[in-house]
Protein backbone atom coordinates (compact mmCIF):
# COMPACT_ATOMS: atom_id res chain seq x y z
CA UNK A 1 0.00 0.00 0.00
CA UNK A 2 1.40 3.45 -0.92
CA UNK A 3 0.73 5.66 2.21
CA UNK A 4 1.86 8.72 0.35
CA UNK A 5 -1.22 8.68 -1.60
CA UNK A 6 -3.64 7.01 0.83
CA UNK A 7 -2.92 9.53 3.65
CA UNK A 8 -3.50 13.21 1.89
CA UNK A 9 -6.52 10.94 0.57
CA UNK A 10 -7.74 10.61 3.80
CA UNK A 11 -6.82 13.62 4.88
CA UNK A 12 -8.46 15.23 2.02
CA UNK A 13 -11.65 12.91 2.73
CA UNK A 14 -11.41 14.16 6.86
CA UNK A 15 -11.92 17.97 5.60
CA UNK A 16 -14.97 17.15 3.25
CA UNK A 17 -16.67 15.50 6.06
CA UNK A 18 -16.08 18.59 9.03
CA UNK A 19 -16.42 21.37 6.19
CA UNK A 20 -20.46 21.46 6.96
CA UNK A 21 -19.82 21.34 10.41
CA UNK A 22 -17.34 24.72 10.58
CA UNK A 23 -19.85 27.25 10.08
CA UNK A 24 -21.99 25.69 13.16
CA UNK A 25 -19.01 25.56 15.71
CA UNK A 26 -19.48 28.86 16.69
CA UNK A 27 -23.41 28.67 16.99
CA UNK A 28 -23.26 26.33 19.17
CA UNK A 29 -20.52 27.81 21.16
CA UNK A 30 -22.47 30.93 21.30
CA UNK A 31 -25.86 28.82 22.04
CA UNK A 32 -23.97 26.95 24.71
CA UNK A 33 -22.12 30.56 26.10
CA UNK A 34 -25.86 32.17 26.21
CA UNK A 35 -27.47 29.02 28.12
CA UNK A 36 -25.05 29.31 30.50
CA UNK A 37 -25.45 33.14 31.47
CA UNK A 38 -28.91 32.75 31.01
CA UNK A 39 -29.63 29.30 32.60
CA UNK A 40 -30.75 31.22 36.39
CA UNK A 41 -32.85 33.94 34.51
CA UNK A 42 -34.70 31.25 32.31
CA UNK A 43 -35.22 29.33 35.16
CA UNK A 44 -36.79 31.83 37.55
CA UNK A 45 -38.81 33.03 34.45
CA UNK A 46 -40.19 29.40 34.15
CA UNK A 47 -41.15 29.46 37.60
CA UNK A 48 -42.96 32.97 37.46
CA UNK A 49 -44.90 31.27 34.10
CA UNK A 50 -46.03 28.17 36.67
CA UNK A 51 -47.08 30.09 39.49
CA UNK A 52 -48.61 33.57 38.09
CA UNK A 53 -51.87 32.50 36.06
CA UNK A 54 -50.95 36.05 34.34
CA UNK A 55 -48.66 34.84 32.19
CA UNK A 56 -49.25 30.90 32.40
CA UNK A 57 -49.20 31.69 28.45
CA UNK A 58 -45.48 32.10 28.74
CA UNK A 59 -44.58 28.43 27.69
CA UNK A 60 -46.48 29.27 24.45
CA UNK A 61 -44.89 32.03 23.02
CA UNK A 62 -41.45 30.57 22.52
CA UNK A 63 -43.22 27.67 20.76
CA UNK A 64 -44.98 30.16 18.76
CA UNK A 65 -42.19 32.53 18.26
CA UNK A 66 -40.11 29.17 16.62
CA UNK A 67 -42.87 28.31 14.53
CA UNK A 68 -42.90 31.79 13.22
CA UNK A 69 -39.30 31.57 12.19
CA UNK A 70 -39.77 28.29 10.60
CA UNK A 71 -41.88 29.56 8.66
CA UNK A 72 -39.64 32.41 7.29
CA UNK A 73 -37.13 29.44 6.39
CA UNK A 74 -37.56 29.85 2.45
CA UNK A 75 -37.37 33.83 2.67
CA UNK A 76 -34.08 33.09 5.04
CA UNK A 77 -32.62 30.66 2.72
CA UNK A 78 -32.48 33.49 0.13
CA UNK A 79 -31.04 36.58 2.59
CA UNK A 80 -27.56 38.09 2.01
CA UNK A 81 -25.88 36.48 5.60
CA UNK A 82 -23.64 38.75 6.07
CA UNK A 83 -22.72 39.80 9.89
CA UNK A 84 -22.64 43.09 11.04
CA UNK A 85 -20.20 44.95 13.56
CA UNK A 86 -23.41 46.69 15.32
CA UNK A 87 -24.28 43.17 16.59
CA UNK A 88 -21.31 43.84 18.81
CA UNK A 89 -23.01 46.87 20.27
CA UNK A 90 -26.34 44.97 20.70
CA UNK A 91 -25.11 41.99 22.36
CA UNK A 92 -22.90 44.37 24.91
CA UNK A 93 -25.97 46.18 25.55
CA UNK A 94 -28.15 43.13 26.31
CA UNK A 95 -24.88 41.90 28.89
CA UNK A 96 -24.38 45.34 30.77
CA UNK A 97 -28.44 44.88 31.64
CA UNK A 98 -27.98 41.35 32.89
CA UNK A 99 -24.36 42.53 35.08
CA UNK A 100 -26.88 45.58 36.26
CA UNK A 101 -29.83 43.26 37.32
CA UNK A 102 -27.37 40.81 39.00
CA UNK A 103 -26.00 43.29 40.52
CA UNK A 104 -28.69 44.52 42.42
CA UNK A 105 -32.65 42.86 42.88
CA UNK A 106 -34.08 43.44 39.66
CA UNK A 107 -35.33 40.61 37.74
CA UNK A 108 -36.73 42.40 34.40
CA UNK A 109 -33.53 43.51 32.86
CA UNK A 110 -32.03 40.45 33.16
CA UNK A 111 -34.93 39.16 31.28
CA UNK A 112 -35.47 41.74 28.78
CA UNK A 113 -31.63 41.52 28.26
CA UNK A 114 -32.16 37.96 26.65
CA UNK A 115 -34.01 39.56 23.79
CA UNK A 116 -31.64 42.05 23.74
CA UNK A 117 -28.69 39.32 23.29
CA UNK A 118 -30.55 37.70 20.99
CA UNK A 119 -31.06 40.53 18.86
CA UNK A 120 -27.37 41.32 19.07
CA UNK A 121 -26.09 37.63 18.01
CA UNK A 122 -28.64 37.88 14.74
CA UNK A 123 -27.23 40.80 13.89
CA UNK A 124 -23.45 39.36 14.31
CA UNK A 125 -24.17 36.62 12.54
CA UNK A 126 -26.63 37.08 10.46
CA UNK A 127 -26.76 40.92 9.73
CA UNK A 128 -29.41 42.66 8.78
CA UNK A 129 -31.45 40.87 5.98
CA UNK A 130 -31.91 38.22 8.68
CA UNK A 131 -32.91 40.34 11.30
CA UNK A 132 -35.41 41.90 9.48
CA UNK A 133 -36.87 38.40 8.98
CA UNK A 134 -36.91 37.62 12.10
CA UNK A 135 -37.54 40.71 13.80
CA UNK A 136 -41.65 40.25 14.28
CA UNK A 137 -41.06 36.12 15.92
CA UNK A 138 -37.79 38.06 18.27
CA UNK A 139 -39.96 40.44 19.03
CA UNK A 140 -43.34 38.36 19.84
CA UNK A 141 -41.23 37.17 22.51
CA UNK A 142 -41.84 40.18 25.22
CA UNK A 143 -45.42 38.81 25.67
CA UNK A 144 -43.14 35.71 27.74
CA UNK A 145 -41.87 38.11 29.92
CA UNK A 146 -43.73 39.54 33.27
CA UNK A 147 -44.06 43.05 33.94
CA UNK A 148 -42.20 44.12 36.87
CA UNK A 149 -44.09 44.22 39.66
CA UNK A 150 -44.62 47.90 40.65
CA UNK A 151 -45.86 48.24 37.09
CA UNK A 152 -48.20 45.85 37.37
CA UNK A 153 -49.37 47.32 40.11
CA UNK A 154 -49.64 50.93 38.59
CA UNK A 155 -52.04 49.01 36.53
CA UNK A 156 -54.24 46.31 38.21
CA UNK A 157 -56.07 49.04 40.39
CA UNK A 158 -57.05 50.78 37.97
CA UNK A 159 -58.50 48.25 35.75
CA UNK A 160 -59.78 47.16 39.49
CA UNK A 161 -61.63 51.06 39.59
CA UNK A 162 -62.85 50.70 35.86
CA UNK A 163 -64.73 46.73 35.87
CA UNK A 164 -66.52 48.34 39.11
CA UNK A 165 -67.14 51.61 37.81
CA UNK A 166 -68.73 50.21 34.18
CA UNK A 167 -70.33 47.72 36.16
CA UNK A 168 -72.22 49.90 38.17
CA UNK A 169 -73.26 51.85 35.52
CA UNK A 170 -74.62 49.10 33.77
CA UNK A 171 -76.41 47.57 36.66
CA UNK A 172 -78.22 51.41 37.47
CA UNK A 173 -79.24 51.01 33.62
CA UNK A 174 -80.76 47.48 34.16
CA UNK A 175 -82.30 48.91 37.18
CA UNK A 176 -80.32 46.61 39.54
CA UNK A 177 -79.93 48.99 42.85
CA UNK A 178 -76.40 49.40 43.33
CA UNK A 179 -74.11 51.82 44.79
CA UNK A 180 -70.42 52.12 44.20
CA UNK A 181 -67.18 52.98 46.71
CA UNK A 182 -63.98 52.47 45.00
CA UNK A 183 -63.89 48.64 43.82
CA UNK A 184 -66.27 48.04 46.69
CA UNK A 185 -69.93 47.13 44.42
CA UNK A 186 -72.86 47.30 47.42
CA UNK A 187 -75.57 45.21 46.34
CA UNK A 188 -79.18 44.80 48.14
CA UNK A 189 -78.15 41.34 48.45
CA UNK A 190 -74.38 40.95 49.20
CA UNK A 191 -70.99 43.16 48.78
CA UNK A 192 -69.02 42.05 45.63
CA UNK A 193 -65.40 43.46 46.02
CA UNK A 194 -63.79 43.88 42.55
CA UNK A 195 -59.95 42.55 43.18
CA UNK A 196 -56.89 41.77 41.85
CA UNK A 197 -58.01 38.36 40.43
CA UNK A 198 -61.23 40.27 39.15
CA UNK A 199 -59.66 43.51 37.33
CA UNK A 200 -59.40 41.61 34.08
CA UNK A 201 -55.36 41.97 33.63
CA UNK A 202 -55.05 37.53 32.92
CA UNK A 203 -57.16 37.99 30.29
CA UNK A 204 -56.12 41.86 29.01
CA UNK A 205 -52.68 39.96 28.61
CA UNK A 206 -53.53 37.31 27.68
CA UNK A 207 -56.22 38.23 24.50
CA UNK A 208 -53.55 41.06 23.94
CA UNK A 209 -50.74 38.23 23.18
CA UNK A 210 -53.26 36.48 21.20
CA UNK A 211 -54.66 39.59 19.16
CA UNK A 212 -51.02 40.31 18.04
CA UNK A 213 -50.37 36.51 16.59
CA UNK A 214 -54.41 36.43 15.12
CA UNK A 215 -53.96 39.49 13.80
CA UNK A 216 -50.84 38.67 12.06
CA UNK A 217 -51.85 35.77 10.46
CA UNK A 218 -55.43 37.14 8.95
CA UNK A 219 -54.45 40.68 7.81
CA UNK A 220 -51.85 41.20 5.26
CA UNK A 221 -51.25 44.53 5.73
CA UNK A 222 -49.99 46.48 8.91
CA UNK A 223 -52.56 48.96 9.26
CA UNK A 224 -55.27 46.50 10.21
CA UNK A 225 -53.10 43.92 11.80
CA UNK A 226 -52.02 47.36 14.06
CA UNK A 227 -55.67 48.53 14.84
CA UNK A 228 -57.08 44.79 15.63
CA UNK A 229 -54.33 44.11 17.83
CA UNK A 230 -54.98 47.53 19.71
CA UNK A 231 -58.36 46.81 19.73
CA UNK A 232 -57.79 43.80 22.54
CA UNK A 233 -57.67 46.07 25.01
CA UNK A 234 -60.84 47.51 24.88
CA UNK A 235 -62.41 44.20 23.98
CA UNK A 236 -60.72 42.78 26.96
CA UNK A 237 -61.83 46.20 29.75
CA UNK A 238 -65.66 45.59 28.30
CA UNK A 239 -65.97 41.68 28.71
CA UNK A 240 -64.40 42.14 32.38
CA UNK A 241 -66.88 44.42 33.15
CA UNK A 242 -69.68 42.64 31.53
CA UNK A 243 -68.54 39.30 33.73
CA UNK A 244 -69.16 41.50 36.85
CA UNK A 245 -71.75 42.93 35.71
CA UNK A 246 -73.65 39.46 35.32
CA UNK A 247 -72.31 38.65 38.30
CA UNK A 248 -74.07 41.38 40.39
CA UNK A 249 -77.46 40.18 38.23
CA UNK A 250 -77.22 36.60 39.13
CA UNK A 251 -76.36 37.63 42.48
CA UNK A 252 -80.04 39.96 42.73
CA UNK A 253 -81.74 37.81 40.69
CA UNK A 254 -81.12 33.95 41.42
CA UNK A 255 -78.45 33.29 44.30
CA UNK A 256 -75.47 34.54 45.55
CA UNK A 257 -74.09 31.13 45.82
CA UNK A 258 -74.54 30.45 42.00
CA UNK A 259 -72.96 33.65 41.20
CA UNK A 260 -69.95 33.33 43.39
CA UNK A 261 -69.69 29.35 42.93
CA UNK A 262 -69.76 27.61 39.52
CA UNK A 263 -70.09 30.62 37.50
CA UNK A 264 -67.29 32.53 39.15
CA UNK A 265 -64.89 29.54 38.24
CA UNK A 266 -65.71 28.92 34.83
CA UNK A 267 -67.21 32.61 33.83
CA UNK A 268 -63.69 33.60 32.91
CA UNK A 269 -63.11 31.32 30.52
CA UNK A 270 -66.75 31.67 28.49
CA UNK A 271 -65.88 35.79 28.67
CA UNK A 272 -62.76 34.60 27.30
CA UNK A 273 -64.27 33.22 24.33
CA UNK A 274 -66.91 35.29 23.90
CA UNK A 275 -64.28 38.08 23.63
CA UNK A 276 -61.64 36.30 21.40
CA UNK A 277 -64.90 35.80 18.90
CA UNK A 278 -65.27 39.82 18.59
CA UNK A 279 -61.68 39.56 17.34
CA UNK A 280 -62.83 37.30 14.98
CA UNK A 281 -65.46 39.31 13.55
CA UNK A 282 -63.57 42.55 13.80
CA UNK A 283 -60.54 40.21 11.65
CA UNK A 284 -63.29 39.22 9.08
CA UNK A 285 -65.08 42.59 8.60
CA UNK A 286 -61.29 44.51 8.12
CA UNK A 287 -60.42 41.65 5.55
CA UNK A 288 -63.46 42.67 3.89
CA UNK A 289 -63.20 46.41 4.23
CA UNK A 290 -59.80 45.81 2.53
CA UNK A 291 -60.52 43.73 0.04
CA UNK A 292 -57.85 41.09 1.56
CA UNK A 293 -57.86 37.85 2.12
CA UNK A 294 -56.93 35.74 5.09
CA UNK A 295 -53.53 35.12 5.36
CA UNK A 296 -52.04 31.73 6.01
Amino acid sequence: MDLAAVVPDLIAKRRTALAPLSPAIPLVALGAAVFYLYYPVLVDLVSQWRADENYSHGFLIPIVSAYLIWQRRERLQHCLVKGSAWGYAVLLVGLILLIISQAGTFGYPARFSLLVVFTGLTLFMGGPDVLRVVAFPLAYLLFMIPLPAPALNQITFPLQLQAARLATGTLDVLNVPVLREGNIIDLPSMRLEVAEACSGIRSLISLLALAVIYAYFTQTKWGPRLALALSAIPIALVANAARVTLTGVLVETVDPRVALGFYHTFSGVVIFGLAFGLLALEALAFSRLTGQGAKG
